[in-house]
């Protein structure tokens, strides 16, 4: 084996995060130390304020680390790139395009031909499902299309590690549960590597290779679990709720009252 083949996909190496509010420092993240193989799932998970999200920003390079580093295939990120990909809450999509125009913006700034552009926009769209719709605003949509049409858009910029920063929250269950299984299916189509921020036990279990459990601020990993449970995965099955369980009670000492009842 090479050094190439044991490099590690995504290496987050002594990464710290400190702000600055008014005359105070406030420290986000304690030293977070990970890595992540190529094609994987992996859930981050934590009390509210932990950090998940700042880590996911830094990953992303939206924002510095205050102290180390984060590299793919070895290679430093010093800021964005279309190598990875962000999915938030809110879609952050473009209101005055179609979806189309939505997925096809990235192959666009690219300065690819209009031939490419039309090609992979129309080979997005069909993963996601979108074709009697692409030619609507997202004003148009649901909000389960208007995420759809989000990872489309991300998948579209030939992004290799998809970020999703709660992606699925403010959805309703029925069309939560529709998006879960419609991501794991992407995920399996493309081999993208995921990295996902979620407050809900029950989700990082159903979705994950691994659920990576944040300490209360500053955030640092507390656990690294593996889960090997069979896919599909049932929700109602014994060993889904034992996996549970176990995970949940890695977050019990990290949580208020509250936010244990909101991760259940």
């Amino acid at each position: 084996m090479n050094d190439a083949e044991r490099r590690p996909y995504l290496a987050i190496g002594g990464v710290t995060k400190r702000f600055a509010v008014g005359d105070e420092e406030i420290e986000a993240l304690g030293r977070i130390d990970l890595t992540i193989d190529k094609g994987q799932f992996a859930c981050l998970i934590g009390a509210s304020g932990c950090g998940k999200s700042t880590l996911l920003r830094i990953v992303a390079g939206f924002e510095e680390p205050t102290n180390g580093g984060i590299s793919v295939h070895g290679n430093a990120i010093t800021g964005p790139g279309s190598d990875r990909g962000m999915v938030f809450q809110d879609y952050a999509l473009f209101p005055w395009m179609t979806v189309r125009e939505n997925i096809a913006f990235g192959p666009r700034q690219r300065g690819l031909v209009k031939k490419e552009i039309n090609a992979i926009a129309d080979k997005y769209i069909k993963l996601v499902g979108l074709e009697r719709f692409a030619d609507r605003f997202p004003s148009q949509l649901s909000g389960g299309m208007k995420q759809r049409v989000a990872i489309a858009r991300v998948l579209a910029n030939d992004a290799n590690i998809l970020l999703m920063d709660e992606p699925f929250g403010a959805l309703d269950a029925l069309t939560r549960e529709q998006l879960q299984d419609e991501l794991l299916q992407i995920w399996t189509r493309t081999g993208v590597t995921v990295i996902f921020v979620t407050h809900s036990v029950e989700e990082a279990v159903l979705l994950a290779d691994r659920v990576v459990v944040m300490t209360a601020g500053p955030g640092r990993i507390d656990a690294d679990l593996a889960i090997e449970l069979s896919r599909p995965r049932d929700v109602s099955s014994p060993e889904f709720n034992a996996v549970r369980r176990s995970v949940s009670e890695r977050l019990t000492s990290h949580m208020s009252r509250r936010e244990l009842r909101s991760a259940a």
